[in-house]
């Protein structure tokens, strides 16, 4: 995909999950759409409200984060840098 995380040392294996699951059930396969990892993806019409809920389905079922009602907030949610933070994050917490 090309794009580098700004986020410094962040894992880019869950960067890159994250890339595949929003490219491939949002937007389709088409890449060209695919915002910047710090853009907000519910601004870019990428993910709405029912997007939300897929999106913590795919950190509980396939990465094995668990997302608690409280945590389904933008700065968790809202873009690939902080998807990719929030699972270090919970995965951190659970070691």
């Amino acid at each position: 995909m090309g794009r580098i995380a700004s986020g410094g040392n962040m894992d880019t294996a869950v960067i890159d999950q994250v890339r595949a699951f929003v490219v491939a059930n949002f937007l389709f396969g088409d890449t060209a759409r695919m915002p910047g990892d710090a853009e907000s993806l519910l601004a870019a019409g990428v993910v709405d409200s029912t997007g939300v809920l897929e999106l913590v389905e795919f950190l509980e079922d396939d990465l094995g984060v668990p997302v608690a009602d409280h945590e389904t907030v933008p700065a968790n949610l809202d873009s690939i840098e902080n998807l990719a933070r929030f699972v270090e994050r919970k995965r951190a917490d659970s070691r």
